[in-house]
């Protein structure tokens, strides 16, 4: 399953929130990082729920769950660690020369 075909959906549908300003994604390290810039007078509790729901309707009719944590805040920039997980396929590499490696993926 290819993620970009989750991702960009997600972040579409994030960025047409009345709540959002402006979001965009950052891999670091290989690791996606979420960035959102909000409306004033803005909750994190709402934008916790926010990306829950965004996330469930992306994820509808696909064997996939999400995994989130907030990692900072500044004035009206949230950013959260977040990652789409496939069941099954392997997140790292084990060093046993595997031949579905997830070094191998382009």
């Amino acid at each position: 399953m290819n993620l970009d075909d989750i991702w960009e959906p997600f972040l579409n549908r994030l960025s047409s929130s009345d709540t959002v300003r402006s979001v965009y994604k950052k891999n670091i390290t290989g690791i996606p990082f979420l960035y959102l810039t909000l409306n004033t007078n803005i909750r994190k509790a709402t934008i916790d729920t926010l990306i829950k729901i965004e996330a469930a309707r992306v994820m509808r009719g696909k064997q996939l769950r999400m995994e989130y944590s907030f990692v900072r805040e500044e004035k009206t920039l949230l950013v959260y660690r977040v990652r789409f997980l496939v069941p099954q396929e392997k997140m790292f590499c084990c060093g046993n020369l595997c031949p579905d490696c997830i070094r191998f993926r382009n």
